[in-house]
């Protein structure tokens, strides 16, 4: 493939494939530029976030972890194309695959090893790093570990194998492995060219189609959007009488008062996410389908004005529902309860929402 430069249509220059020279090179480029793979080719508006280089596993440290906004576990091993045994990649990266399940049998003990790991690179807590990439839109933390830990408790990981050149053979192999098993396994070919001081990246998938035709096997297909009729179909399911009542009250009073409700896409239960656009473009509590009660105060620090918001409502509650497990340090936290523990102060509740969110609108 031949890359042309010009400017104005004049000075027309080829630029030749420059290579790359090492391994960790790749790993790191990849590391700092997730979004150089172009894996939204096999799952529409894909986001992926590198979490770990080296990721510690009884067979040996897997090149790269990764996850996507739906909780979605990618293995990535690099190989470059004059590596003698590339041959061997795809058994390399099963591997790590098979032992990163066996190693991480307790997907708690996974999920905190990746904790010290994001600690260590990015200075913050694996929570902080995951609302950092994917809180745009509707994104819950909760559904997200949940399916986290569901697919790495079951293996369900998707393994990419990265490389500078792939050669005809090793898509042939992706192909009929994509075709004859429940792997999700692709290949990434990443072309560099070199222009002055700037890098020219030519991405390339392989093996996204295949899982296309097939099906995609990952809880992502599970998920689903939400909406009045499903979220109340689930909840009479889960519980009866004077609880859907309470569900269905606070319901109506958030469609009356607030300005928008959005819906979750948890694979689970569902959720509805009332907004008050005076305050913030992010939700200021939600609930879920099984009863559970969440407070965003981690959704209400930015802009100024919704943290201030954020302070009154918590020292509100604090002071005055004894019942809402409000800490010191509230702001920043997502605090959850269940329905038994918020219930018999729903109407409490209600009037501080108004004292606090609408009376300061109105004045």
């Amino acid at each position: 493939m031949s890359i042309i430069i010009s400017k104005s249509g004049k000075n027309a220059k080829k630029l030749e494939k420059t290579g790359v020279e090492s391994e960790d090179y790749l790993q790191e480029y990849i590391y700092e530029n997730p979004d150089s793979l172009p894996l939204d080719e096999y799952k529409d508006d894909l986001k992926l976030l590198i979490l770990a280089r080296e990721f510690p596993t009884k067979s040996g440290p897997i090149d790269a972890l990764g996850v996507d906004q739906d909780g979605e576990v990618y293995l990535i091993e690099t190989k470059l194309y004059k590596n003698p045994d590339k041959r061997l990649v795809l058994a390399q990266v099963m591997d790590y695959g098979a032992s990163l399940w066996k190693t991480y049998s307790d997907s708690q003990e996974f999920i905190s090893r990746l904790q010290e790991a994001v600690s260590e690179r990015f200075d913050m807590s694996l929570r902080e790093k995951l609302e950092e990439k994917f809180s745009s839109g509707v994104w819950d933390y909760d559904e997200f570990m949940g399916s986290m830990k569901s697919n790495v408790d079951a293996g369900s990981f998707r393994f990419v194998v990265l490389m500078d050149h792939l050669e005809d053979r090793l898509k042939d192999l992706i192909t009929f492995m994509n075709q004859n098993s429940r792997f999700d396994l692709f290949g990434v070919e990443l072309e560099f060219y070199k222009h002055e001081d700037l890098e020219i990246i030519i991405p390339r998938l392989f093996g996204a189609e295949v899982k296309k035709t097939v099906g995609i096997s990952s809880s992502a297909s599970r998920r689903r959007k939400w909406d009045e009729q499903s979220f109340f179909e689930d909840a009479s399911n889960r519980m009866q009488g004077e609880h859907l009542k309470s569900l269905r009250l606070i319901y109506n009073w958030s469609c009356e008062k607030g300005d928008d409700i959005s819906w979750g896409t948890g694979s689970n239960r569902g959720s509805f996410n009332p907004r008050f656009d005076h305050v913030c473009e992010r939700s200021v509590f939600s609930i879920f389908s099984d009863g559970e009660l969440r407070l965003n105060f981690g959704w209400l620090q930015q802009p100024e004005h919704a943290r201030e918001y954020a302070q009154r409502l918590g020292l509100k509650l604090r002071d005055e529902l004894k019942e809402f497990p409000i800490s010191e340090e509230f702001i920043g936290e997502y605090i959850t309860m269940p329905l038994k523990q918020w219930e018999p102060v729903l109407d409490d509740y209600i009037k501080i929402l108004e004292k606090v969110i609408l009376n300061d609108q109105k004045g």
